[in-house]
Formats: C-alpha cells, structure tokens, sequence
C-alpha cells in the first residue's frame, strides 16, 4: 500500500476587509506577502457579499479590519470573512483589529445595558476565529471577553520615540486626561526618561455622551511642554479642554499623543482651532485627505502589527516585543 505523505509545512495568508486595505497592503509589504485577493461588495438592501479568490484550506489566516465608520458595516464584513474563512477549511484563524470596536462599552454603568465589547468577542469567536489581535485596548479587562489567546499591543513606544525625537524631555510633563489614564502615563514617563507626571481631575455626565467638564490640573505643569497621553481622540471635546486647562495652569506648550484618531464630528475644527501644537496619532484606523491638517502627525502602526503577526506565525512571544511588559 502506498504511503500517505502529510505537507506540514505551514502557509501564512493575510486578508483584509475594504475599510482600510492600504494598513493591510502596508503591513503585507513588511511580511513579505499580498492580501489575498477577495470579491467583496454590498447588495442593494445593504446586505454584505465576501468571497476569496484562492484556496484558503489549511492555512494560517489573519484576517484584518479598521473598524472605522461605518463601524456596524465593517465588523459584519469581517465576522463573514471568518466565517468563510472556516467554512473554507482555514487551520486558524486570527483576527487583527487594530481599533478594538464598541471597545467603551465595557461594563454596566447603569441597569438595562448592554456589555456591548463582550457581545463584539463573543461574535468572533461564534464565527470562527480562534485569536485575536488588537492595538491599545480602551481597557486591558477586554482580554478576558475572548475564550482564546488575546495579542494586545502597544503603540507606546512608537508614540513616545516620536515624541523624544522632537521635543525636549528635560522640560516634558506627561498629562493624564483623567484620573483612569495614570496608569499608561506612568509608563510613559518611564520612557521618557522619569519625567513628572500630572492629571487632569474632571467629571463625566453618563446620560451625556461625549460631554466631560475639565476641572483642574493636579501636578505641576507651569512653563513646562505638556504632553497629553489618550487611547483616542473621537470628538476631540476631551483633549481640547484638557489643553485649555493645561494653558490655565501656565504650560508653556501643549502636545496630544493618541493611539486610535476616531476624529468625529467636530473633532478635525476643534484641533485645528486649539493652542495645541501638534497632534500625533497612527494609523490603526484610516485618516482620509479631507481630515488632515498642518498641526497633525500619523505615525504608521503597520510595522507593529507585522511583527506581531510574524511572532504568531512562527509560535514566538508577542510579549517579546514590549520587553516583557504585556
């Protein structure tokens, strides 16, 4: 009888949804591989069509989305992409989304709500996915909604060399937006080299989206360059009165790091019409022609995200890449 012979040898294959193909296109460029090509496009009801054009059988799939607006439309293409993807007989499947969705909603703040960043891992792994892979979490908890391996990574470093490059730390304090960000803007002062860190003590009304009140700077900012640490800026209204605060209490300058530019509304004018210097974010989502302006800078997050997905691919350490600190 003839003898079976088993081809083990493994195949990376990388996918991308229509939200933000250049990210992907980038990001297979430092792997060394091209998004499969896909057929993707709407019915006139609004209902999704995917289809892959290659033999997906056996396969390491990463399946990539930028969950921008329309953020509803993209998190269904990509659940029906792992959906194919398993349907197709993909070996694993890994969902990178470098803008984890509905990441905000992840408790119960009042009765009669939804814990709608569960629902969002739940949906994933109900369709097929067996890791996911997200940049910055709005809160670390995130990781534990998932019944498999999270890959949370940091655009610290990416933002804070940036940041060392072009400003002088020996005359930096690293702001808080909020009390619930110390923790972040601590590491960033390590990074920095131990630079003094403040916050910014301000309340929320929960029957009010996006409407904080700034109250007042707790820690010495006076003549010196503020630099404002946040997971995103989506309306801007939060970054912007911390800059107005921050002026108040004497900075001589104000700068905005964000991993995640949502850029809502308003956001783009209120930026542009801010005594902030420079706002710096990267491109875990994308940021159209018509939202740039002068004072904003997008670092690519592409580089990151290959790095990751090579260490998953080759079953290395993620961790490695943050120097231990996950």
């Amino acid at each position: 009888m003839a003898s079976l012979e088993i081809d083990s040898r493994k195949n990376l294959m990388l996918f991308t949804g229509r939200a933000a193909p250049e990210l992907a296109a980038e990001v297979g460029r430092h792997l060394g591989v091209a998004p499969v090509p896909t057929a993707a496009y709407d019915f006139a009801n609004g209902e999704i069509f995917v289809r892959f054009e290659e033999s997906v059988r056996g396969c390491d799939a990463f399946v990539m989305q930028s969950h921008a607006a329309p953020i509803n439309t993209w998190v269904m293409e990509q659940l029906l992409m792992v959906d194919a993807l398993k349907r197709a007989s993909a070996k694993r499947i890994t969902v990178v989304m470098p803008f984890y969705p509905y990441a905000r909603q992840d408790k119960k703040h009042r009765g009669r709500e939804p814990i709608s960043a569960r629902l969002i891992a739940d949906l994933f792994k109900t369709a097929g996915a067996d890791r996911l892979m997200s940049v910055d979490l709005h809160t670390a908890q995130i990781q534990g909604f998932f019944d498999g391996p999270v890959d949370h990574l940091f655009a610290l470093p990416l933002l804070a060399d940036y940041v060392a490059s072009k400003y002088d730390a020996s005359n930096m304090t690293v702001v808080s937006p909020d009390s619930g960000r110390v923790r972040v803007a601590e590491r960033w002062t390590d990074r920095l080299g131990g630079c003094p860190l403040a916050f910014i003590h301000k309340t929320r009304d929960p029957m009010v989206a996006n409407e904080v009140v700034a109250n007042r700077v707790v820690g010495d900012v006076h003549g010196r360059v503020c630099v404002i640490v946040d997971d995103m800026i989506d309306t801007g209204g939060t970054i912007t009165k911390a800059a107005d605060v921050l002026f108040e209490a004497g900075a001589s300058d104000v700068i905005v790091t964000a991993t995640h530019g949502v850029l809502s509304g308003p956001a783009i004018d209120r930026l542009k019409n801010s005594r902030v210097a420079e706002t710096i974010i990267t491109n875990t989502l994308p940021v159209t022609e018509d939202r740039q302006f002068d004072k904003l800078t997008v670092l690519s997050i592409a580089p990151l995200i290959a790095r990751a997905i090579s260490e998953v691919f080759e079953d290395g350490s993620v961790t490695s890449l943050f120097d231990g600190a996950a």
